[in-house]
């Protein structure tokens, strides 16, 4: 079996009815999203979200993300505290996930949340929450790609990875953002945690809350949203990262303006934002790894990354990507 693709520019009546079509059985699509193209099934679906962790190969003690349409759909399945629902009016729809207590009738199955009593809900922007709209019910939808390996930001990408695993892409173009969206809780006692870094930094966030984030200590010490495993994001290649030149045979990712010095000694050469622009490069991030992962470079050395706003999330990604492996 090979996927059907299907362009949203191009045909987006059929683009619809097919994605309907899919998730009615129970079957789970690729379908776009702003930050990386989702493995999207029915999140009240047992059936459908096992076919999600058996397509990616993906440990189900990680929860998935359930995309809703709007605060309204959200409201239906989650507890919403004042903080929470500011920040969901701020920056919904867009690529900010809460986690939040679930409701006791929500119809969200435990195998999407893995058990837990809380629910990660994100509202994503263009088709994606048309589907939603249309289907009428919340989707599980983890990154098209198979666990632990590098998010995919096109079409193409998907198609790679899992075009003979699934029955349908949706190709909505490039992604946006290029990284996942960012994870934060409201606590009982009012603390706002970052769990995740992503697609909205976490200056922002601050700044409509009015208070700090707390920034987990350590990767992978309890898996309380997605993207918490210690190793993620992971080529086949190993990752030498602040890595100011390349060595001899490596695949180099640069950043900014400032010449590399032994440029020539790469096997691969890219610059993820030549004007040192965070945002073009947390969208060329996933993209630039995985061509140099097809360099045939047993290492990808990247350049120092700036960590504040959006540099912040792609270290984050960077970091996963070049922890031990399991």
């Amino acid at each position: 079996m090979t996927a059907r693709l299907i362009s949203i520019a191009e045909a987006p009546r059929e683009a619809l009815e097919a994605a309907i079509a899919e998730l009615a059985a129970g079957r789970p699509i690729a379908m776009p999203t702003e930050t990386v193209y989702g493995l999207a099934a029915d999140a009240t679906n047992p059936a459908a979200i096992t076919r999600i962790y058996e397509t990616k190969g993906r440990p189900r003690f990680n929860p998935l993300i359930a995309h809703v349409a709007d605060l309204g759909m959200a409201r239906i399945h989650a507890r919403f505290d004042p903080l929470s629902e500011k920040l969901a009016h701020a920056f919904w729809p867009g690529p900010l996930t809460l986690i939040l207590p679930l409701r006791p009738d929500s119809g969200i199955h435990d195998l999407a949340t893995s058990g837990l009593d809380t629910v990660g809900l994100r509202v994503p922007q263009g088709f994606a929450g048309e589907i939603i709209r249309a289907f009428g019910k919340p989707l599980a939808a983890p990154s098209a790609n198979t666990s632990g390996g590098i998010s995919p930001t096109s079409a193409t990408h998907v198609m790679e990875d899992l075009g003979e695993k699934i029955g349908l892409v949706l190709d909505g173009g490039a992604s946006d953002v290029g990284v996942e969206s960012t994870i934060v809780k409201v606590e009982a006692d009012g603390r706002l945690r970052l769990l995740r870094p992503g697609g909205i930094p976490a200056e922002e966030i601050e700044r409509v809350a009015g208070k700090p984030l707390e920034r987990p200590e350590k990767a992978g010490a309890a898996i309380e949203a997605p993207g918490m495993l210690a190793s993620h994001y992971a080529p086949d290649a190993a990752m030498r990262l602040q890595a100011e030149a390349p060595l001899e045979g490596e695949a180099y990712l640069a950043f900014g303006p400032r010449p590399v010095p032994d440029r020539e000694k790469a096997v691969f050469f890219d610059n993820l934002s030549p004007a040192g622009n965070l945002a073009e490069a947390a969208a060329r991030l996933f993209a630039a790894m995985k061509a140099a992962d097809r360099s045939g470079a047993t290492m990808i050395a990247v350049a120092p990354i700036p960590g504040h706003g959006l540099g912040e999330a792609i270290n984050d990604r960077l970091e996963r990507a070049a922890a031990p492996r399991a």
